[in-house]
């Protein structure tokens, strides 16, 4: 969980809001990282069926709630490849010390993005064994990068002073609308316990690894996020720490000031792979969401359909990868690379957070339902879980409505909130089209009254 939800990405946007983002990410593990915990430790450990949160709300709030907790689960989660893919082309294109952020153009970031999202397509359909070396090193890429970070970071405080000041006054949360804005992105930091949920089958003894894996994961979780976005605003101050760039220009920074420029391709490299790898593997488990989450019945046949040569969801792969071009095409159109960016973060934002609203809800009725020994949950205990699961929904729906909000330098801002409610629109009314038509099928499929009499 550790490795798979954190990212160098989120600590520049961090960073922007100067040293309060520190104490930001102390209260967004508090405000949604421990209600989505509870909630899934408390479900999986009453429910602990295959579906997870889908399974959980279907139960809950009847089918058609548990397909669009899925759906949306799903498609968010392919929102969230194009603001990765446009990270990663700024992190490249700063890899080379005599670029600066202002050269590189739009037509730059959909090139780069195309390619590298038809690269990650290529790897996932010839199969793991190929994909996986993405993978790991990736994940190692990750781990160095932040480790270098936080080196060259120290380094220069320690020779130069800080470019960022910490005192009680800076370190206090404000409600700058800089700040407010970047709340939305932190819960989606925080999210990530769900994804135990689909896996609860094959875990070990699910109703201790669960909740003891969760509990190790929050302060390291909370660990890196921290001293990372600490290293930035040490390295540079909060103007220049731009969600597209700040992480690399953090690493321009610090490694000129300390005489070693040569360092500098090796930490944008070491970001490049990083999220190049985190992109390969999301594109390969999000083609098998479908089936694990009970959505394969209702798309069409073909979509799951496994490659006979390569053993792999070949046109779902293939379809998520052309989808998450056409979002890059789209959110590109119309403004700038920086506005494009945060177009794309919004709209991963608001989609991947839609499914945690029905899921924090659902512990609401199943709270009354007796656990798999009959007996029900005390009522201090059962209290205490709904508190924290409504603190999750209302979390939730405030980080939602505020990734609507466009930041301060946004040239267009109608146009910027006119494409996130489109594209939100969009994919609620395309997962509620595709419900009706598998629904349909369904009842076409099934024999009729007087077939089964006759049978």
């Amino acid at each position: 969980m550790v490795t798979a939800g954190c990212s160098l990405q989120w600590i520049a946007p961090a960073a922007a809001t100067g040293a309060s983002s520190l104490s930001a990410w102390v209260i967004g593990g508090i405000a949604m990282f421990l209600p989505l915990s509870v909630s899934v430790v408390f479900l999986s450990a009453r429910f602990p069926e295959a579906g997870g949160i889908c399974a959980w709300t279907r139960r809950a709030f009847g089918p058609f709630t548990g397909f669009m907790t899925g759906w949306t689960y799903w498609t968010g989660t392919i929102a969230y490849l194009p603001s990765v893919l446009y990270f990663t082309a700024g992190s490249a294109w700063l890899a080379i010390p005599a670029h600066a952020p202002s050269g590189a153009t739009g037509a730059y970031f959909i090139t780069f993005s195309l390619l590298s999202v038809a690269i990650a397509a290529f790897l996932n359909v010839r199969g793991l064994a190929l994909a996986k070396w993405l993978y790991r090193i990736g994940a190692v890429a990750r781990w160095v990068g932040a480790a270098l970070l936080v080196v060259l970071a120290v380094s220069t405080w320690w020779r130069f002073g800080s470019a960022t000041v910490f005192n009680r006054h800076t370190l206090a949360p404000t409600f700058r609308l800089s700040d407010v804005i970047f709340w939305s992105t932190l819960a989606f930091c925080w999210t990530g316990p769900e994804a135990a949920a689909f896996m609860t089958n094959e875990i070990r003894e699910p109703r201790r690894t669960v909740p003891r894996a969760l509990t190790i994961a929050a302060p390291i979780i909370a660990l890196i996020y921290i001293s990372g976005t600490a290293s930035v605003l040490l390295a540079i101050p909060p103007e220049r720490a731009s969600g597209l760039y700040g992480v690399v220009e953090a690493f321009r920074a610090a490694a000129d000031h300390l005489g070693m420029p040569w360092l500098i391709p090796l930490g944008a490299g070491c970001v490049v792979l990083d999220r190049l790898g985190s992109t390969s593997l999301w594109l390969g488990a999000l083609a098998r969401i479908p089936t694990t989450a009970g959505l394969e019945h209702y798309l069409p046949a073909g979509f799951t359909r496994i490659d006979p040569r390569w053993g792999t969801p070949a046109v779902a792969i293939g379809i998520q990868a052309a989808i998450v071009a056409v979002l890059v095409i789209l959110g590109q159109s119309g403004t700038s690379v920086r506005g494009a960016y945060n177009v794309l973060v919004e709209m991963m934002v608001v989609g991947s957070l839609l499914p945690f609203v029905p899921l924090c809800g659902a512990v609401l009725p199943l709270s009354r339902t007796p656990g798999p020994d009959g007996r029900a949950l005390p009522t201090v205990r059962r209290a205490a879980v709904i508190v924290l699961a409504a603190l999750g929904v209302l979390t939730t729906l405030v980080s939602i409505v505020l990734a609507f909000v466009p930041p301060p330098e946004e040239a267009d801002p109608l146009l910027a909130i006119f494409k996130v409610a489109l594209l939100t629109a969009v994919l609620l009314l395309g997962g509620f089209a595709i419900y009706r038509a598998g629904r349909a099928r369904a009842e076409l499929a099934a024999p009729s009254g007087a077939d089964r009499a006759g049978a």
